[in-house]
This record gives structure tokens, sequence and C-alpha cells, in this order.
């Protein structure tokens, strides 16, 4: 794969000179966890179907990592090769990215809700060379379902299954051999590893203008990202971190996987969400961070009030993704015990403004945080004059930690010749310097966390022979945040009920998230003069419902 990272280049000498970017990489930090605690726990991994846990040592991690880079390399993959991998919070995926960065291949993480409409644009885009598929997760075969797509993809030339069996069984040709022992071993990992600013992970938007987009990240834009979080929540080697959000987004990621190693810290990993077993494992494993979206805070907040089990060691949750309610925040507070720091972020640049851990309460519920070191922000109009404090405007950030650009797609960068990015927000900001998003110029709905990707399941929607007109809008929800309603304004004679919709959707290989959980149909649409639908006139009419 030919990678086009030109956001990087123009600002490595003053991201080096201000030690922003630290010339590191993945590899450097878990031969430091190695040389320093090589028997210490680094990973432990738990599976809802099976009960199993499964521990590593640091020492562990390497030999394995080694191990399935030299594996990787057997079956062809090589620098700047796209691994994809649709697995969930296993320890197969913290191994896969470890030696995928032995190797300098590029990480393509993807969600396990994705479905044949979403995977073939984003396998076919990133040229995946390898898919790594779980056989099945929460009832659905993903082997069958890649294979499905396999045709159709020419640069896909193999697919690994976790928990398959057969040729393509993932244990069998990357974990069980003990390829790190062949006579070129050391050969292959030592000629093949990235530097800093190699592209080391290939990770896609929701799309918002009818296609996902590639965000390319290198280890220097990864990693100054982590090291001034991890400042900002005081964590370090002796803190042990819990992640339930799915290490196939950004959350997930920077913060379950590549944040304790950098930190030679622990990582607990939870791949299906129940708040009783999370009360468990924080209790069981020590844990003392994590980060989830809202409605993570919510069933833990409760499971914890009415087990009467307290979670003394979790001192901080970080909650991002949506606004935290003020109750929640108090509520958290009184049955955790821990800190709720409220953040906000996007893929293209991780965390960029978080509330310090000496921060008033209130702080949590009534912003979004204020800039990390290495991060500037700024509040703009449409001529790009800063705004006044307080006035809402466009949100634009310049950071260590932005990406390198879209993959094949530079003209959609969004970033001036200042290294300014435009997120696509809208913000204020107060007097202190803490922001808070107050809208959403791009069309997107966040939904637990989960952003929904309007634009493609209107286009859908308007394929159905009822819909003369759709409009997707949030709705509010208490534990969600925002709930996806399609509204329609039906052909003459036409009817449609949800559950019409629905099926006509699944039809379509939707992902069950993206699916509208609400249908309004009306006999016209609010519009401007031009005919342009005003979506803030629908937003008004179902929270007045």
């Amino acid at each position: 794969m030919e990678f086009d990272p030109v956001l990087l280049p123009p600002r490595r000498d003053q991201s080096v000179r201000l030690g922003h970017w630290h010339d590191r990489t993945i590899n450097d930090a878990l031969d430091a966890c190695v040389a320093a605690h090589p028997d210490k726990t680094a990973l432990t991994a738990v599976r809802a179907d099976s009960g199993e846990t499964r521990r590593f040592s640091y020492a562990e991690l390497n030999r394995l990592a080694d191990r399935m880079a030299v594996g990787l390399s057997r079956l062809g993959v090589g620098r700047n090769d796209v691994v994809a991998m649709q697995l969930p919070n296993w320890w197969q995926f913290t191994l896969l990215y470890l030696a995928c960065s032995r190797i300098g291949a590029v990480l393509n993480p993807l969600m396990h809700i994705f479905r044949e409409r979403e995977l073939s644009f984003m396998l076919a885009h990133g040229e995946a060379r390898l898919l790594v598929v779980p056989k099945v997760f929460r009832g659905f075969d993903h082997e069958a379902m890649a294979r499905g797509l396999q045709a159709s993809l020419p640069a896909l030339q193999r697919i690994l299954v976790v928990d398959g069996g057969g040729a393509d069984d993932f244990d069998a040709l990357l974990v069980q051999p003990e390829w790190e022992k062949e006579p070129d071993a050391q050969d292959i990992l030592s000629r093949s590893r990235p530097g800093p600013d190699d592209i080391t992970q290939l990770i896609y938007t929701s799309g918002t203008t009818g296609e996902p987009k590639g965000v390319m990240h290198s280890a220097n834009t990864l990693m100054s990202n982590i090291v001034a979080y991890a400042r900002r929540l005081q964590l370090g080697q002796d803190d042990v971190v819990l992640m339930a959000s799915p290490m196939a987004h950004q959350t997930g990621f920077m913060y379950g996987l590549l944040m304790p190693v950098m930190l030679r810290a622990g990582a607990v990993l939870q791949d299906v969400w129940d708040a009783r077993k999370a009360v468990e494992l924080i209790r069981a494993e020590g844990v003392s961070f994590t980060m989830a979206s809202t409605p993570f805070l919510t069933d833990l907040t409760k499971t914890v009030q009415e087990s009467a089990l307290p979670v003394p060691g979790l001192k901080a949750f970080l909650c991002a993704g949506a606004p935290i309610p003020g109750q929640l925040v108090e509520q958290a507070r009184a049955a955790l015990g821990s800190k709720i720091v409220s953040a906000w972020g996007m893929t293209e640049n991780g965390a960029v403004t978080l509330i310090r851990l000496d921060d008033d309460d209130q702080r949590a519920f009534t912003t979004d945080g204020c800039p990390l070191p290495g991060v500037e922000v700024k509040i703009i109009d449409a001529d790009g004059s800063t705004m006044p404090t307080g006035e809402v405007g466009k949100l634009v950030v310049r950071a260590s930690s932005n990406f390198g650009g879209y993959l094949k797609r530079p003209h959609l960068n969004n970033t001036d010749a200042q290294g300014w990015f435009d997120t696509g927000d809208l913000a204020h900001m107060d007097a202190d310097g803490y922001i808070r998003i107050s809208g959403r110029s791009k069309d997107v709905i966040i939904r637990g966390g989960e952003n929904i990707p309007v634009f493609e399941i209107e286009a859908l929607l308007y394929r159905h022979p009822a819909v003369a007109q759709v409009a997707i809008v949030a709705y509010p929800d208490e534990r969600l945040g925002e709930r996806a309603c399609a509204v329609v304004v039906a052909k003459a004679g036409q009817q449609l009920a949800f559950a019409d919709m629905v099926d006509f959707l699944k039809a379509q290989k939707v992902a069950l998230q993206y699916i509208p959980e609400r249908l309004v149909l009306r006999e016209a649409m609010p519009a401007t003069p031009s005919g342009k639908i005003q979506k803030f006139r629908l937003r008004e009419m179902l929270q007045k419902d």
C-alpha cells in the first residue's frame, strides 16, 4: 500500500523541537517493559462466551509478538501491508497489533458491528492484504460473511479465523508454531521495524458524506496524545486500565491497547459489556481507571448502587462521546467514589480536551474540558475570525496528535496551511479555556458513543418504493445520549411501517446499530425557501413529543 500522510512532514520539526513527538514506537515501549518488568502481568483478557480468562506477562507479550510477526511474514505480509481485523476485545487483538508493528505492517481495526456494506468499502479502499475475523461473535457468523466478500476484493489474499479450525485457523498459523526460533526470525524482525513517522494505524470514520474516510496515524501522532493524556490523568505504571469500549474504536485502541504498554501498566479487556462483570473485574484485578461512553457509566453506577459492592480502587472514569448529565455525575461520584472526567476528541486526533482531576465536579457536566498539552483549539466564525468568549462558532484544532491525512483523499483533509483542522463541530469557549460542544455541522448522530452515518442510511431509505423524502435526526435518550429517528414523507398512496423500514435496511446489510429506532411519518418536511430540509426543526419537534 502506498500511503500519503501529507500532514505529517510540515509539522515534524516543530513537534520534535517542542517535545511533543518522542520518536518512539510501540516496539520501543514494549522493549522497555520487558527490560524493566518482564514478569509483570501486562494483559488480562476475559471472554463472555466461554468464561475464559487469559493472562500475559510482558515477557510473554514480547515473545508472542515476535512469533506472530514472523508468522505474518510467512503469509506474505510485509512493510506497509494492511492487516484488517474485525475482532472484539480479545487478547488476539492486542497481540496482532504488536505483531504488525514488529514488521511495519499497518493495522486496520474494524468494528465487529460492521456488515457487508461497510466492510466491502473499507477493505477495498484500504487494499487489505489479510483479514482476521472471529468464527462467531455474539451469534453472528463473521467467517461466512468474510468468505462471501473475498471474491470481490482482489487485494485480499488470506482470511484468518479465530476459533476457526481448518487451514485458516489463527492459532494454528500464528500462535502455535514457534516462529521466533526459525533461523531467519531475527533478520525478519530487525529489518522490518517501522520508524515513528511510518503509518501504523488505518482506521475508518463512520462516513458523513457518503463514504467512510481512512484516517492515517503514525506512532508519533498516537503516542504524543497518550503521553499528554496520561499525565493529565496522573496515570502511571502502578495503574490497571479496564477497557470495555471496543478496541476497534480509537478510544479502546489508544487507551486500552497502546497506553498500558507505554505506561508499563496493566490492561484488562472485557469483550461484552456487562456491568456486574465489570464490577467483579474492577474489584478482582485492581482496576484504577477506565474510559467509555455515558451508557457504561450509567450501568456501572446503577450496578454498584444495587449490589452494594464498592469499587474503591477505581480512581477515575473518563466519559466521552456524549454530554454527561449532571445528575449522573453526582450519582456516580457518590456510588463509585471515582472522579468523573469529561472529554472530547475525534478519531483524527484522539482526546483533545479533558477536565483536570482537581477541577470542580461541575466542570464534568458543563464543559468538555480544556486542551491537553500539545493541543491548541479555536472557535471561529465563517470568515476564520476568532469568536468572543462564550459565543458559538466552528471548532478548529491544531495538535501534535492530528492525523496524517485521509487515505487517498487528501482533498478532504480539512487542514489549512497553518495546520488548523476543521473538526466540523460547533462549540463555545469560556474565559478559562474550557470548551463545550454545542452542535455538529457534520450530520452525524452519536448513539452511545457510536457514530451513525446519517447520509448513508438516508440514501438507502430513498431507495424504498414508499419513501418520497427522508431525514434522519437525533432525539435525546437518557442512557445512550441520542437515538436516531427517521422522519419520512411517504409517496402518494403509499404507507411505511416501522417494521418495513427495519426489514428493508436489514436486507441492505446495514449494521443493526445504524438502523433508526423510531419512525415518524409527516405530510411535508420543514424546509428553507431553496427546499433544503430544516433538520433543526425536526429535532425540536421530536424533543417536544
